[in-house]
């Protein structure tokens, strides 16, 4: 017992000595220490030494970081090979994914091309591809045909208007409006990493962008069913546009042109044989077999051969220009209109971008800037507007071809850039033979991959309810309200999540493990025991303006002290214990008046005296009110109140004990009573044949599972990260409220950035100190044992069939 005593000593002695230490601290760092000014962060930023420029270089160069270490002996050959065939597969895919943009198929050379070459200089990922990909595409598309559909160029005949569709010029303004939405979108995106806002990818969970990834693949599927068909829907826009198209595409079954389709039937079942071959013998093939390239070669061949176009009205690709085009600014009036898109496309293609890159950079042990992979990006798309590029970001089938064939580092990427360059200004020409009906069976099978990921609805039924419910939301508003605004609506839907979460915590009272320091859950730990006379308080969130009011009624609830009844109950039973004082007084008046009395009239007779004695008792009993003959056997939460017999204090305040626990009904309290003429003072006292009794003799047994007086309440803020000022006011409230019943609080596992911003809303008064925070539950528990006389913590011994870690 001895040592328990030296122990408890030394842990309160350590406990304050660490207090007043931090009260030092406190007093020696200022505002100004822990905030430098503006004008000095400021000077900083403009102080220019010889490495400062050179890391700033660096930072927005990374090429110059990595090419003056590049080894050629140990990178050359395989970035190569990895770049060859990286090359490969952005010839069918760049002429593929442009007809998702509703662009010429040279147009998806061009976004293989300069891109590319952009981000090798400003890049930190070394295995991304960057270049066309199905969502950006889509999203491109619906732009592009909402700004410029067939119907405004129609050609005009004299005063007849023809159905026939000026294909020149539409193509020629939807390039434009591609561009312009490119470029404001890649500033956007530049804007944004300058800022350091490259955390805004974080926003986009998993969950959302597999889900939406997942619907583009039915719009890219719906888009692509005109040139399996070989039909010409109506083009829709704006919310359910998806469901008109598919509608109007199931209208024209009828008149599907039968050449069309089993150009585009073959070309399905050969790409998807060859894929599974290729799957199947990817362990001993050093390169993975081009299979769209040699199904592009083929149909191209076939085509030109046979005359599909002039014998068959097979719809192919056209003129496809030789050579590079010349850069041009974009059309600056269109930016007002497509702000929206290119802000969406900014976004989608940062997050699928950022999250590929990390993927590689934490399988091969280097680090991916988020700002500067923002910035690289945003240029990407900037430059690649003025060669009439449109937006562009990593796909996973390249970035996994450049990674599984070798790639080091983004010297890939210049290989890979040099191949499709070849094709523009030599080899384009070649496949003006090549049937649209392809390029639509390379798209469908290659969206193989995100149609496998339907099968998250089963992953996430078993391990989220909350994410499945983002993943169906994202999926639905997808498909109904189109890319940009089902973007809009999931992220929005996100963070609905996220504050609702919020609000819904897990409020717990914790307890000790004994024997050691450890104070867990008590509803989850079996071994865990409440240490008496004390409730530790925990949330699993931050307490902010959005959780403050139920933060405050969870404390109660379980705490088992409902405060405003208490207050209602003290206040009432001061009222009645002044009254009694008084009706004391006036008795004490009257029975001296009566001793006078009796004095000068001993002459009565006695039983006129007697008679007189009765009346003016019964008068007396009288002043007792319906009020204060009230049953006050309702109690909150088996909370029992009880007013000691310990005399006031010369201030006219008494200490008040509160006993948690007990049966609900409050049978077991009923012998619980002290009466003071006539007055029940206990809750649940109504017999009078048990005024004799002595509130000490209550027994904890007869209270029910666990019960003891309540003197203090620690609240656990190891949670919480910041604090506001309505969960501030909330806290200053808790103190006034628990105060007011004589319940001392505590706040314990605070970080420094919450208690500088306590301070900082004027939290700490005279009646609130800052010897009520502690640094961790067990010295706050240690102070209160300590403060209230008591000699240690309560020992229990714990059962030998259970183990401290088992959970209920």
């Amino acid at each position: 017992m001895d040592a328990m005593h030296r122990t408890l000593k030394y842990r309160v002695e350590r406990e304050l000595l660490d207090e007043k230490s931090l009260e030092e601290v406190a007093q020696r760092k200022t505002w100004s220490d822990t905030h430098p000014s503006m004008k000095e962060h400021l000077k900083d930023s403009l102080r220019c030494t010889v490495p400062a420029l050179k890391r700033r270089l660096v930072s927005i160069l990374p090429v110059l970081y990595w090419l003056p270490k590049y080894s050629v002996w140990d990178y050359g050959m395989p970035d190569l090979i990895s770049g060859i065939s990286v090359g490969i597969m952005h010839l069918p895919q760049g002429m593929a994914y442009a007809l998702l943009a509703s662009l010429p198929p040279v147009i998806g050379l061009y976004t293989s091309l300069y891109p590319g070459l952009i981000y090798i200089f400003f890049g930190t990922s070394r295995h991304i591809s960057i270049g066309t990909f199905t969502v950006l595409s889509i999203m491109v598309g619906s732009v592009t045909e909402r700004l410029a559909p067939d119907m405004d160029f129609l050609i005009v005949n004299g005063t007849n208007i023809t159905a026939e569709v000026d294909i020149t010029a539409r193509d020629s303004y939807r390039v434009q409006v591609a561009a312009a939405t490119t470029v404001l979108g890649g500033l956007i995106q530049v804007a944004l990493g300058l800022v350091k806002f490259g955390f805004v990818g974080t926003y986009l969970s998993e969950p959302l962008v597999r889900a939406y990834t997942t619907a583009a693949a039915v719009h890219a599927v719906v888009a692509q069913l005109k040139y399996i068909f070989g039909v010409s829907p109506t083009r829709f826009s704006g919310p359910l546009s998806l469901i008109y198209t598919l509608k109007d595409v199931c209208l024209l079954l009828p008149h599907t042109h039968l050449p069309t389709l089993v150009v585009g039937v073959v070309s399905m079942v050969f790409l998807i044989a060859t894929k599974e071959l290729n799957s199947f013998l990817s362990s001993k093939l050093p390169v993975p077999i081009p299979v769209e390239l040699i199904t592009i070669v083929a149909a191209t061949l076939i085509s030109s051969y046979s005359h599909l176009n002039s014998n068959y009205t097979v719809s192919v690709v056209g003129e496809i220009p030789s050579g590079l085009s010349s850069p041009s600014a974009p059309d600056f009036w269109i930016f007002g209109e497509v702000v929206g898109d290119a802000f969406a496309l900014a976004i989608v293609g940062y997050a699928i971008s950022i999250s590929l890159g990390k993927t590689f950079a934490l399988k091969h042990g280097y680090k991916v800037d988020n700002n500067q992979e923002l910035v690289a990006l945003g240029l990407s798309n900037t430059v690649g507007g003025f060669f009439h590029c449109y937006s562009v970001c990593p796909s996973m089938s390249r970035s996994l071809i450049q990674e599984t064939t070798g790639g080091k580092t983004q010297m890939a990427g210049l290989a890979s850039a040099l191949i499709v360059l070849v094709t523009i200004l030599k080899l384009g020409p070649l496949f003006q033979e090549l049937p649209k009906a392809v390029l639509a069976a390379i798209v469908f099978v290659n969206l193989k991959g995100m149609f496998k990921q339907y099968s998250d609805i089963v992953t996430l039924w078993k391990s989220s309810k909350i994410d499945l419910a983002i993943w169906f939301i994202t999926w639905v508003s997808t498909l109904l309200f189109n890319l940009d605004m089902g973007l809009a609506a999931s992220i929005a839907f996100a963070m609905l999540t996220v504050i609702l979460r919020t609000q819904m915590p897990t409020y717990s009272v914790l307890g000790n493990i004994p024997g050691t320091e450890l104070y867990v859950e008590t509803e989850t730990y079996r071994e865990a025991r409440e240490i008496p006379g004390i409730t530790i308080f925990r949330s699993s969130a931050t307490v902010y303006f959005a959780n403050a009011d139920l933060y405050l009624e969870a404390l109660k609830e379980k705490s088992g002290l409902d405060i405003t009844k208490m207050i209602i109950y003290k206040r009432r039973q001061e009222a009645k214990q002044k009254r009694r004082e008084r009706r004391a007084e006036r008795r004490a008046r009257r029975q001296a008046k009566r001793e006078r009395q009796a004095s000068k009239a001993a002459v009565q007779p006695a039983a006129e005296k007697e008679e007189a004695g009765r009346w003016s008792d019964t008068h007396i009993d009288s002043d007792v009110t319906e009020e204060e003959e009230q049953d006050w056997s309702e109690r909150e939460n088996g909370t029992v109140f009880v007013i000691p017999t310990t005399p006031e204090t010369p201030d006219g305040h008494c200490r008040w004990e509160y006993l948690k626990g007990g049966d609900q009904d409050g049978t077991s309290l009923g012998w619980m009573s002290e009466s003071q003429d006539g007055d029940t003072t206990t809750l649940g006292s109504v017999s009078e044949d048990t005024l004799s009794r002595d509130l000490e003799q209550v027994s904890l047994g007869s209270l029910g599972k666990w019960t003891w007086d309540i003197h203090s309440i620690i609240i656990d803020l190891s949670t919480a990260n910041y604090i506001d000022t309505v969960a501030i006011k909330t806290m200053k409230n808790i103190f006034r409220d628990f105060s007011e019943i004589d319940v001392d609080i505590y706040l314990a596992g605070c970080q420094a950035s919450v208690v500088e911003q306590l301070e900082i809303g004027d939290f700490f008064s005279k009646s609130i100190t800052k010897r009520h925070l502690f640094a961790s539950i067990h010295d706050a528990v240690l102070y209160c044992l300590d403060h209230r006389g008591a000699t240690s913590l309560p020992r229990f011994k714990p059962s030998n069939d259970r183990d401290t870690s088992t959970k209920l």
